[in-house]
C-alpha cells in the first residue's frame, strides 16, 4: 500500500473516532416561552426520545407552578428523569423567551387590586426566581390568600411584605354590618414568591 492511502486511512478512522466522540455526547435542549415548552433529545442511544421528551416536558410544567423548584433544582430533576430511560451523563441546556436559564410563565391576573397598574384578565410575564427588589410586581402564594399578585412594598431578610397597587376603600352591608373592603397587605415568606413580573 502506499503511504497516501495508509495516511488516508489513518485520517478517516480518526475522523469518524471524533465524530463518534463529539456525537455520542447526550444532550437535552429546552426551550420555554412562558405557556410552550419544546424539548430535543440529542442521543446514539436507541432510548425513546419521544417518552423522555414527553416526561420532560410534563415536568416542566410541573416546575412552572412549583415555588420550591428553582434552575438548578430543574436542571436535575431532567437528568434524573434522563437516567430513568438510561442515558447517565446528559447536559442540560435550557434556552427561554427571557434569555438561558430562565423559566418564564405566563399568568393571569384575576381581581382588580392591582388597578391601574393590571386589569381584571391579563396576562403577564413572569420570570421564576425569588430574586426580589421593592418595587418588583411578584405573584406568590399567601397562607392568607391564596395565590396572589402583587407589588413588593418592604424586604427583610426572607420575610417580603407584599401590597395591592389599587389603595380605593369601600363598603360593603352585609347583614346590617358594615365591612370595609381595600387592597390586600400580607407578608409572605421568600420561598413563597412563585417568580417576578418582567411584562405587562
Amino acid at each position: 500500500m502506499s503511504k497516501k492511502i495508509i495516511l488516508t486511512i489513518i485520517l478517516l478512522i480518526l475522523t469518524v473516532f471524533a465524530g463518534i466522540i463529539f456525537l455520542g455526547h447526550d444532550s437535552v435542549d429546552i426551550y420555554i416561552d412562558g405557556e410552550n415548552i419544546t424539548v430535543e433529545t440529542k442521543s446514539l442511544s436507541t432510548v425513546n426520545k419521544t417518552h423522555l421528551n414527553k416526561d420532560i416536558t410534563n415536568y416542566t410544567l410541573e416546575v412552572m407552578n412549583d415555588t420550591a423548584i428553582d434552575i438548578d433544582a430543574y436542571k436535575t430533576g431532567v437528568k434524573d428523569i434522563c437516567m430513568y430511560y438510561g442515558l447517565d451523563n446528559v447536559e442540560v441546556n435550557l434556552d427561554s423567551s427571557i434569555g438561558p436559564n430562565q423559566i418564564p410563565v405566563i399568568v393571569t391576573v384575576d381581581g382588580t387590586s392591582m388597578l391601574p397598574t393590571l386589569k381584571d384578565g391579563q396576562d403577564v410575564l413572569l420570570n421564576k426566581t425569588h430574586n426580589v427588589n421593592v418595587g418588583d410586581i411578584v405573584v406568590a402564594d399567601s397562607d392568607q390568600y391564596g395565590g396572589i399578585i402583587k407589588r413588593v412594598d418592604q424586604v427583610n431578610g426572607d420575610d417580603i411584605h407584599l401590597v395591592s397597587d389599587n389603595k380605593e376603600v369601600s363598603y360593603e352591608i352585609i347583614n346590617n354590618k358594615i365591612y370595609e373592603i381595600k387592597g390586600v397587605s400580607t407578608w409572605v415568606d421568600i420561598s413563597d414568591i412563585n417568580g417576578v413580573v418582567i411584562d405587562y
